[in-house]
């Protein structure tokens, strides 16, 4: 005898359905992100930051789903912002467009460029609408953070590119 919440959760022949994958995939993919910014509090806010979360924006460049979990992701995290307003629209905006982007790009090695310039230029101005810091200075702290975390992804997503089963859970292929 079936037990009726999980047959509501399963197609026939035992696989889940597409809308509730779906939907769980992005909440461990905000829930990743949130944690990992929070986690390194310190280092995730601020005029110099790195965000080791900002690795995972390059999903979107092997499937553009994840601009969900990681716009809710975001958007979380920068709750804990002691920039709150500042970096829940700015940072929030400087995260969409840099997904979208990457989701549109055809060479990881452009992709990563996006959410390097949107947001040093987006965050580093809300550091300086925060704080008055000088934008400039601003937005190249923010820049080299950003490209940290994105050279250190892209080494990451290199290596994940060699390993097909790693590919097909990013992919969120089913196991034949």
């Amino acid at each position: 005898m079936d037990v009726p919440c999980i047959t509501i959760h399963k197609k026939q022949g035992g696989k889940m359905n597409k809308r509730i994958q779906f939907v769980v995939s992005q909440a461990i993919i905000a829930s990743l992100y949130v944690v990992l910014t929070v986690i390194v509090t310190p280092f995730s806010y601020m005029a110099i930051q790195l965000r080791i979360s900002e690795i995972m924006v390059l999903l979107c460049f092997y499937k553009k789903d994840y601009i969900v979990g990681l716009s809710l992701g975001c958007f979380i995290a920068n709750l804990f912002s002691p920039m709150l307003i500042y970096d829940i629209t700015l940072g929030f905006l400087a995260t969409i467009l840099s997904l979208i982007c990457i989701s549109k790009s055809k060479r990881i090695y452009i992709a990563i460029i996006y959410p390097l310039i949107f947001n040093a230029l987006l965050v580093g101005f809300g550091l300086y609408l925060a704080y008055d810091l000088p934008f400039v200075i601003s937005a190249l702290e923010v820049g080299a953070g950003e490209l940290i975390a994105m050279l250190l992804g892209l080494c990451i997503f290199k290596m994940f590119e060699r390993n097909e089963k790693i590919m097909k859970l990013i992919l969120m292929e089913e196991e034949e």
